[in-house]
């Protein structure tokens, strides 16, 4: 009976789960690193790709996930030509951060996220656990893919199809 309790609550949760649509304001305050050691924010970044949509990667430069889910990415970045493809590292070394960049030919738009995978507004909003996280942004700045683990999941090909 227990068993039985506890796998009903565990539905039930990840039934309600909320999937935001939007950032919340911390986490859009959030400072990121660019290539050239310039800070911006989350916001800002958003803004400057206004009415495209956006697949976010949240990787390392240490992290065996995100490395084998690269080829797999730059399939997507071929067959959807149109989306920007941002990348925000949770490195903690810039230059490791910079190398991988160059190693892997990661074509899109880089930033770091200084605090690293434990802190900060952004890793605490989308409960950030595991590395590599795929997001998909709309044309309306919307978040339509939530949490994507595996850059071939076919959730991340459904939102970047959508029409807004």
């Amino acid at each position: 009976m227990k068993k039985l309790f506890l796998l009903l609550i565990v539905i039930f949760i990840s039934c309600n789960s909320e999937k935001p649509t939007q950032f919340s304001t911390e986490a859009y305050k959030e400072m990121l690193i660019g290539l050239d050691d310039s800070k911006i924010t989350l916001r800002e970044v958003l803004y400057n790709h206004k009415g495209k949509k956006i697949l976010i990667d949240v990787w390392a430069s240490w992290c065996k996930d995100c490395i084998v889910g690269v080829p797999k990415i730059k399939k997507l970045q071929k067959e959807f030509p149109d989306v920007v493809f941002l990348f925000l590292s949770v490195d903690r070394s810039n230059p490791s951060w910079k190398r991988a960049i160059n190693r892997y030919n990661l074509k899109g738009e880089h930033y770091n996220l200084p605090e690293g995978m434990k802190d900060g507004e952004f890793v605490d909003f989308i409960n950030l656990n595991w590395i590599p996280r795929y997001m998909v942004i709309n044309e309306s700045g919307e978040i339509t893919l939530f949490k994507a683990t595996n850059a071939a999941d076919k959730e991340i090909k459904e939102a970047l199809k959508k029409i807004k």
